[in-house]
């Protein structure tokens, strides 16, 4: 017993100290940095950085193709990650851990496995998405489908977003944790937008950004999604958010093009943005800034490195120890707001940016521009007046317009937003402000206006013909000064209508521009993808595309066959006769035979000719009694002859005086369809004399044709409502009018009468083979042998 006892514990020693050994073996080789990069303890920085470049160049997946290329130049990554902070090298250095809470190792893409467990601060600590570790991106970043749409792709439209795919127990993604940390602090801070998906909670999200695996990271920017097929690290990362945006954001300056940059404030309606650094490669920053407001301001970038910028920096005396930041608007000599520091920040420039968005006098070139510069009124204290020009393009008017600009250059007031117009390609809306519409040649007007909703209601009042004089500025000068005591000088309301875009011209050159970067990133796509993911989508491609030819070609075969067919019985078909003129047109063929072939609905053909039906088959069924049997009949051949050429159509009548109860029960069904005045059910039997039912068995749904001629004279006929012959719920006047006179004549009803119930059904049918006619769907057909026989 004692043996037994001491067993015990001894074992226990000897299973950890196994497990001990174990890990210490499958962590140990792959932990050490140093022997990654070949470098001793001892190493400098430079020397660190120097062995990086090399390893990195020989094992990169582009240029290496070797199976093991892409773990091996991860390895390495991560290892120059380690040695070059100085932080992670010292806790290397003394605890052999590459990180705060775990150990450097594993294989596959991205570092995908972490072989067995480890020993920290806690006895067991697997390497599994806990709750701890995913705080960071759960808590801030974590997105959903509805946010995704609502929020995401709207706001893409004006900056990218970095979005990482990932999942619980997923060790790959535990990896490239650090990595995707350093990047989200650093992207965050220069406006990227940052978002995690959680696969195990937002499936549909994962799926409609087609990401299929974990960990991925792909970039969204104009609602666009694209993936990133590189190692996870910092650089690339980098690299990928700069190569989302567009390729022609900034344009380089030097002293040859300045001016003509400068210049083209005119044409484009935009201020121009000059930044001076000695970098020679675009900042993210400004690239990232550039395309936040692209729709206001143009970008140019001025190396202070080459010797081609020399005279631009001595124009405009901009000092070589910062960055310097310039806005131009309509002056060219001289900027209209300046920005200097070093290490510029986000705020910094997003607030220089907004305040410099537009040129001290705008053309009105939209109506999004109308817009922001003369919103509509919303409260009493945050009025906005438009002081708005209405002048031309052409050279005698650059006078005043040119005085106009000068006067709204000393403008102080807030309230107060001076544009202009060209009457040529805005005419609807200087046709509502000018008085002078008689005359041959409109001059220049200033009008002042004040937007009250957005529907277009505005109060306006047109102040003085404009020619730039000092009496004219004097006018204007008064004018906002009475408008400031009292606002209602604005005399004329109008509704203004929608601005035309002036630069949809330029929609097929953006639209080339978009093509083109479209078509990079496929070409892009196809290079990097993995092959093996890539067969799905091509074996899906390559047999829609045979399923779309064979298609096309069975098609082609089997109409040249049928046209062969038909040819000679054409002739024959269009000399048969017709008992109803113009209803040939609504067959699809033409009729076959000489009569038409009526079967009666009874119990036994019951199954075949309704039930069992094939799917688009239809069974046109006559309600009749056995009095005007023979009557209807013989009108309903001749009413649906032409359409008996359709192989898809069967012609059959239903006995009321046998099945009766069938009738009341189907339409019971198909409670839409019985649309029938009260007065017709409340003291008599429902009569379905004349009715025609389209029954279509497979579908299970019905059209009803309801007799439109109850008895009044031929001549009135006129007067039916049409929609009664498609089954409506309407009814014809005369009914409507003399509903006692209706009843009084359905208890006693002539040959002739019953013969032009049916006289609209040609119409009907043709309804019915258009498609046009309203469904009435029933959850069963009612059984014929189990209704019980009316007497």
């Amino acid at each position: 017993m004692a043996g037994s006892k001491m067993s015990a514990p001894l074992a226990l020693v000897l299973v950890l100290s196994v497990l001990l050994t174990g890990v210490a073996h499958a962590a140990g080789p792959e932990m050490d940095p140093y022997k990654i990069l070949g470098v001793t303890r001892s190493a400098s920085q430079a020397e660190i950085k120097k062995v990086y470049k090399r390893l990195a160049k020989e094992w990169h997946p582009d240029k290496n193709k070797s199976p093991g290329a892409e773990d091996m130049f991860i390895k390495i990554t991560k290892s120059y990650e380690i040695l070059s902070s100085e932080d992670k090298r010292a806790n290397y250095d003394r605890y052999g851990q590459t990180d705060d809470t775990q150990p450097y190792g594993g294989n596959g893409r991205y570092g995908q496995r972490q072989e067995g467990f480890y020993f920290d601060e806690s006895f067991f600590n697997f390497p599994f998405n806990s709750k701890n570790q995913r705080d960071f991106a759960d808590s801030k970043y974590s997105l959903h489908f509805n946010q995704y749409v609502n929020e995401v792709v709207p706001d893409s439209y004006k900056r990218p977003y970095l979005i990482k795919i990932t999942s619980d127990w997923c060790f790959s993604c535990i990896h490239i944790e650090p990595v995707w940390k350093e990047v989200v602090q650093e992207m965050e801070t220069l406006g990227v937008g940052i978002g995690v998906v959680d696969v195990g909670y937002e499936r549909r999200l994962a799926n409609h950004l087609g990401a299929h695996r974990t960990p991925s990271i792909l970039g969204v920017i104009n609602g666009k999604v694209t993936f990133f097929h590189y190692a996870v690290a910092k650089e690339h990362l980098r690299q990928f958010v700069e190569d989302l945006l567009p390729q022609r954001l900034v344009e380089w300056v030097t002293d040859k093009n300045y001016l003509q940059f400068l210049s083209s404030w005119h044409e484009l309606n935009k201020p121009h943005v000059l930044l001076f650094d000695q970098v020679p490669v675009v900042s993210l920053l400004y690239k990232l800034t550039a395309f936040a407001y692209k729709d206001y301001l143009q970008f140019g970038y001025v190396d202070q490195g080459l010797s081609e910028t020399a005279d631009l920096q001595k124009q405009f005396n901009i000092n070589t120890y910062a960055p310097t930041m310039l806005v131009f608007k309509e002056s060219i000599e001289k900027p209209a707001d300046i920005i200097q520091a070093k290490g510029m920040k986000k705020q910094i420039i997003d607030e220089f940016m907004s305040n410099n968005r537009f040129l001290l006098v705008p053309r009105l070139v939209n109506q999004k521009l109308f817009d922001e510069l003369c919103p509509v009124k919303q409260f009493h204290r945050r009025r906005k007046y438009c002081v708005l020009l209405i002048t031309g393009d052409e050279e005698t008017f650059s006078f005043g317009n040119q005085a106009f600009l000068s006067f709204a250059s000393t403008n102080s007031k807030e309230v107060v937003r001076f544009s202009y117009v060209y009457q040529r390609l805005q005419q609807p809306l200087c046709d509502i402000f000018m008085q002078n519409k008689d005359t041959a040649e409109y001059p220049a007007q200033v009008v002042i206006l004040e937007r009250r909703n957005a529907a277009g209601k505005a109060l306006f009042k047109p102040v003085t013909v404009w020619n730039g004089s000092d009496d004219d500025k004097q006018r204007l000068l008064e004018e906002l000064e009475r408008l400031q005591k009292d606002p209602s000088i604005l005399v004329h309301d109008a509704m203004l209508p929608e601005l035309n875009n002036e630069f949809a011209s330029m929609f097929v050159i953006r639209w080339i521009y978009a093509s083109y970067d479209y078509l990079s990133e496929v070409i892009d796509d196809i290079l990097h993808n993995n092959w093996r993911e890539m067969m799905p989508l091509l074996s899906l491609i390559f047999s829609a595309l045979f399923i779309l030819f064979g298609t096309v070609v069975v098609q082609a075969l089997s109409d040249s066959s049928e046209d062969k067919q038909t040819k000679p019985k054409a002739k024959d078909g269009t000399k048969s006769e017709n008992g109803s003129p113009g209803n040939g047109s609504a067959s699809s063929r033409p009729p076959k035979k000489n009569f038409v072939e009526v079967t009666e609905l009874t119990d036994i053909t019951y199954m075949s000719n309704l039930v069992k039906l094939r799917p688009g088959h239809m069974n046109i069924v006559l309600v009749l009694t056995d009095a005007s049997k023979n009557i209807l009949l013989s009108k309903y051949a001749k009413e649906v002859y032409s359409f008996t050429g359709s192989l898809t159509l069967h012609f059959s009548f239903l006995n009321i005086d046998k099945h009766g109860e069938w009738m009341d029960t189907l339409l019971e069904y198909a409670q839409d369809a019985m649309q029938i005045d009260e007065d017709d059910v409340g003291n008599h039997k429902m009569d379905y004399t004349g009715y025609v039912l389209a029954l279509n068995g497979h579908k299970k749904y019905l059209c009803l044709f309801k007799p439109v001629y109850t008895g009044e004279d031929i001549d009135s006929k006129s007067s039916e409502d049409e929609g009664a012959s498609s089954g409506g719920s309407s009814r014809s006047s005369s009914r409507d009018d003399n509903p006692p006179r209706r009843s009084k004549r359905s208890r006693s009803l002539s040959t002739l009468q019953i013969h032009h119930k049916l006289d609209r059904l040609g119409l009907w049918m043709e309804r019915l083979m258009e498609g046009t006619l309203p469904r009435y769907y029933i959850p069963t057909w009612p059984g014929l042998d189990k209704i019980t026989t009316s007497k």
